[in-house]
């Protein structure tokens, strides 16, 4: 399993509760393939950068999980096809690694 990080931008004119079917699908299916659900970071409203489809503000949600690369492409794919989600960008998340002791410089 990796650790994944999903930025989401929601449509600046979708319910609230249209939000959280979205997040809740997206839950299910990380759980349902037998992944974990680590956080949920809701951003709020924001201006965008430039306008995404004539608009110029978007929600953005922040969720982190762990799950197999198969689930991550169909999240992805369903966020592709899912009225209300205006943009979306996932990466992996870094894993902390143990740290090495310093060595003293011989000289």
């Amino acid at each position: 399993m990796n650790a994944y990080e999903i930025m989401l931008l929601l449509d600046s004119e979708l319910p609230e509760e249209r939000q959280n079917e979205i997040l809740a699908r997206a839950r299910e299916l990380i759980e349902k393939s037998g992944g974990s659900w680590v956080g949920h970071e809701p951003w709020g409203r924001r201006k965008l950068a430039y306008e995404i489809d004539h608009k110029g503000e978007a929600y953005y949600h922040i969720f982190q999980f762990d799950a197999d690369p198969a689930t991550l492409e169909e999240i992805t794919r369903v966020l592709k096809i899912t009225d209300g989600a205006v943009r979306h960008m996932a990466v992996r998340r870094p894993v902390a690694r143990a740290r090495k002791e310093a060595v003293p410089a011989s000289g």
